[in-house]
């Protein structure tokens, strides 16, 4: 939008209050990045994320090109009492980074990204995806866990948390957080670290977005070869149950450098697959060996044999393209996604025979049920040195709703929901902070003994919690 045309432009924030165009033009002049308005060119591709269900439509966008933008942008939105949203990859499920009526702060253009190889860490902005992280840590040989899907992106995945196929060898995403620079609500430019401010660095580490606008992330650098070992075999439903079992006494025993996944399914019409068996229900177990190749397949060799495959399609694998290999099943704006989670206590058999029974109740075959093998480093991490919870589990439920037709919307979410409440007696009753749906009851299940002091930072960094599109914390009383 030209000068001009924003000086004369005003809008109506989720108030009903008129902002005039002087005060939008004001605001523009600040900026270093893009102003968006509903009649900006490049509007509706702005206020799009990755959930297809998700169709918002906010007031402002601020497309970030630099700090000071993230800055002037939180204090125009705290000034003008605005509804705030918070765009990193615009990947999570919930679709917290676009809002109706209000500002998203969007960092996808904040792509700066710095590697140093001798001291083993990289430096990335707000705006960096998974992928685009790992391409520039492996130019050395090197990584630092990260997500299963590649456009995610880094800051909901590691301030969530952050599981992945390194899970197990060296924690999770936060885990190897070594600082971040943030934006708090009063517009102040902090550093967080194990030695600067270091109780903001610990909400940070598993408290999501609360606490300020994460501008850039300093991680921990591990020697990954550019090829590991890939597990990828995808057995009959007929046999899953006999399956589950011996993968539960695989998972039992498994070295760190295994990551694993059971995920329940059917066989997409893609051309990786036989065309026979199309449609099939499966099992999948993928795992990822985050050591030598050849160690990697006898490691792994164990998954490969417990029954007659559907598919086997287990090789020696490029790390970048095992960090890209679900891509194609979670596309862009085009499907609907609701999530759910539960931290599971056992994957004993009557656990197995209702996840079986649940998983063939499925609205949609592009739904899975996921069983993630948890436990390594990231369960040797203490409960109380971050804000994650669940440590102590051997298994995370991850329920996928991936359907087309909006008409299906209602069937499944209450399939979801269904899930996670037949299978809570299996469960801790925590869940997952980036598997979920918002609310007050999830998110206290989900932090439980760290909620009072995250609520009491929330309180000291955000008191307004104009921070709260996200799996959101009320400041404390």
């Amino acid at each position: 939008m030209s000068t001009t045309e924003l000086r004369a432009h005003t809008i109506v924030n989720h108030h009903a209050t008129v902002l005039a165009g002087e005060t939008l033009e004001a605001f523009r002049r600040q900026l270093h990045g893009e102003l968006l308005t509903p009649v900006s060119a490049g509007y509706d591709e702005a206020r799009t994320v990755w959930n297809g269900m998700i169709n918002r439509h906010p007031a402002l966008i601020v497309r970030c090109a630099h700090v000071d933008d993230v800055i002037h942008a939180v204090n125009f939105a705290r000034e003008q009492r605005l509804l705030t949203a918070v765009r990193g990859g615009g990947h999570n499920v919930t679709g917290n980074a676009v809002c109706d009526g209000g500002l998203v702060i969007d960092l996808s253009p904040m792509k700066d990204i710095h590697v140093d190889p001798a001291a083993r860490t990289a430096r990335a902005g707000g705006g960096v995806t998974w992928g685009e992280l790992d391409r520039q840590t492996q130019v050395h040989g090197l990584a630092t866990p990260g997500g299963v899907v590649s456009t995610t992106g880094i800051a909901g995945l590691t301030l969530g948390g952050g599981l992945g196929w390194l899970r197990r060898k060296y924690g999770l995403s936060c885990d190897n957080l070594l600082s971040v620079e943030l934006v708090t609500a009063d517009g102040r430019l902090l550093t967080a670290s194990a030695t600067e401010n270091p109780e903001l660095f610990w909400a940070v580490r598993g408290g999501g977005g609360n606490f300020g606008v994460v501008t850039s992330f300093e991680y921990r650098l591990h020697p990954v070869g550019s090829e590991l070992m890939f597990c990828f075999v995808l057995y009959p439903a007929a046999i899953a149950r006999e399956v589950l079992r011996a993968y539960r006494a695989f998972a039992a025993s498994a070295p760190d450098e295994i990551s694993s996944f059971a995920i329940l399914g059917t066989v997409p019409a893609a051309p990786d697959f036989p065309e026979a068996i199309h449609g099939e229900p499966y099992l999948l177990l993928a795992a990822c060996h985050a050591g030598p190749v050849n160690e990697g397949q006898r490691a792994l060799q164990p998954l490969r044999e417990l029954g007659t495959p559907l598919v086997d399609l287990s090789a020696p694998t490029a790390y970048t393209e095992i960090q890209s290999v679900l891509d194609g099943d979670y596309p862009a704006g085009e499907l609907n996604y609701y999530w759910k989670s539960l931290y599971l206590r056992d994957l004993d058999d009557a656990a197995i025979d209702r996840l079986m029974e649940l998983a063939a109740a499925r609205p949609s075959p592009l739904s899975t049920v996921d069983i993630w093998q948890l436990g390594g480093a990231m369960g040797r991490v203490a409960p109380g040195d971050t804000a994650v919870g669940g440590r102590e589990a051997p298994f995370l439920l991850g329920v996928e709703a991936n359907w087309e037709d909006p008409g299906e919307n209602a069937a499944n979410i209450a399939w979801t929901r269904r899930v996670c409440a037949e299978m809570a007696g299996f469960s801790s009753g925590e869940s997952y902070l980036n598997f979920q749906e918002p609310g007050d009851e999830f998110v206290r299940s989900a932090h439980r003994a760290h909620y009072q002091r995250l609520a009491e930072l929330k309180k000291r960094h955000d008191p307004d919690n104009l921070f709260r599109l996200n799996p959101n914390i009320q400041p404390g009383e």
